[in-house]
């Protein structure tokens, strides 16, 4: 549902939640023996479905299942794909590092099993997502050859009503992580000429286990943080530190011109301030100078 315009900007046109690196393990086993990635994904589930049908499509980045066991992948199921059709939104799966390609196919796309590159094309009322793989069999890197290379050339040759949104688990971006940069992108030259002057509006990522931010061949670049766990930034500059917090997904607001994107941590939290439905409604039915006296004018303290 959009609702009535109270500033400048219109409604967002397309709406994603992306989620990534949920690491599920069998019978929902405690990651690292600490981290309790079901009940993070269950919490994610439950902030998302607040936000009601606004929600278009909701793209998983990747390393859905931390060693890519098909009991894993039916509890990502069996969590989004309720969800998915609750809040009426396209559920797109894409691969990681952590996923094992066979298993990835049978259990979550409900295919025959196969080991070439799972790459998907999703049509969103007119915005084409699309989920490319980015893995290498055996390895933890990330790499785009030439064959997927010309895949994704093909896909690209027609824009897309509203253009295009690849969703890929190695993001082309810098990190400050030293470790992590032996685990990056490799092909990024050939890729930045494929997506170059193309339709593509933005590239979502995972990998990172951050919320970030950057841009490639002209293109934003988004990385979602993982439900997992969290990398922690704060560590010494050479140590590769994950801790059981900081989680968080991310939502993208797809506008006619322009687009945002925003992180959402996941947890309960106290309120801290709170205006809700009714009051929002209050303002909407105002003339535009009347809700500026109503919420933007200072009052006296008290």
């Amino acid at each position: 549902m959009r609702y009535p315009q109270l500033g400048r900007y219109p409604a967002a046109r397309h709406i994603i939640a992306q989620v990534s690196d949920t690491h599920l393990l069998h019978g929902g086993a405690p990651l690292g023996g600490a981290a309790d990635t079901v009940g993070a994904l269950a919490q994610f589930c439950d902030q998302l479905e607040r936000l009601g049908d606004s929600i278009d499509a909701i793209v998983v980045t990747g390393d859905v299942a931390d060693l890519g066991e098909p009991d894993a992948y039916r509890l990502a199921r069996e969590a989004l794909e309720p969800l998915a059709e609750r809040v009426a939104a396209q559920l797109v799966w894409v691969m990681g590092n952590h996923d094992e390609r066979a298993a990835f196919r049978t259990e979550l796309l409900l295919e025959p099993a196969a080991e070439s590159p799972v790459h998907r094309i999703v049509d969103v009322d007119g915005l084409r997502v699309i989920a490319l793989d980015s893995t290498v069999p055996g390895y933890h890197h990330g790499e785009l050859d030439e064959s997927s290379l010309d895949w994704l050339d093909a896909a690209l040759a027609e824009p897309a009503e509203h253009g295009t949104v690849i969703a890929m688990h190695h993001a082309p971006i810098a990190t400050p992580l030293a470790l992590m940069d032996v685990l990056e992108l490799r092909g990024q030259e050939r890729f930045a000429e494929v997506v170059r002057g193309s339709d593509v509006r933005l590239i979502l990522g995972g990998h990172l286990h951050y919320s970030t931010n950057g841009s490639f061949a002209g293109i934003p670049v988004s990385v979602a943080g993982a439900t997992a766990y969290t990398m922690d930034l704060s560590a010494p500059p050479r140590a590769l530190v994950g801790i059981d917090g900081g989680r968080s997904f991310s939502l993208v607001h797809l506008f006619d011109e322009g687009l945002v994107t925003s992180v959402v941590p996941v947890g309960r939290f106290p309120a801290v301030t709170s205006f809700g439905e009714e009051y929002l409604a209050e303002l909407e039915a105002l003339p535009a100078d009347e809700r500026l006296d109503r919420f933007s004018r200072k009052r006296p303290a008290q």
